[in-house]
């Protein structure tokens, strides 16, 4: 699992900083919601380690955990993208940097856009902590937009 895992680009939460200090606060105050987001999952028993991949305070992060999961059946590693934007963690199998873990977080997202302006089933889709309603579906369409805009074009994973 972590053979594709390039830590290079990683910094332990414990050593996190920003460009400035407003940027490091809230990137801090982040990596502690992402924490709190995992632990309230049932098969994550404990934070083991934590690191930052990318991000803007305030905006969206990216981090890296390694879990205590409550059974073999539950990755070890796991992204969290979190921010002004719903939460998700993602496996790490596919995704071995953090730009290509919020790539992959705005494609499923997308997916969960698609099906509420569809009117179809979003139980395929990705878990997203709002109401699937249009309303939500363009709001969170015009942040993705202006993450990828933004953030990912032009950026190399």
């Amino acid at each position: 699992m972590t053979d594709k895992m390039d830590f290079s680009q990683l910094t332990p939460i414990d050593k996190l900083s920003g460009e400035t200090e407003k940027d490091a606060r809230l990137l801090r105050e982040m990596a502690k919601e992402a924490t709190q987001y995992l632990l309230s999952f049932s098969w994550c028993k404990a934070i083991c380690k934590g690191w930052f991949g990318w991000g803007i305070g305030g905006i969206v992060a990216v981090f890296l955990f390694e879990i205590e999961p409550a059974n073999e059946n539950v990755d070890r590693l796991l992204w969290v993208i979190y921010g002004d934007i719903p939460p998700a963690y993602l496996v790490v199998d596919e995704f071995p940097t953090p730009l290509d873990a919020l790539r992959t977080y705005i494609e499923l997202m997308e997916e969960w856009i698609a099906a509420v302006r569809e009117g179809t089933s979003i139980e395929d889709c990705i878990p997203v902590n709002m109401a699937p309603i249009r309303e939500n579906a363009d709001a969170l369409e015009t942040r993705l937009s202006f993450f990828k805009r933004e953030f990912l074009t032009n950026q190399s994973a």
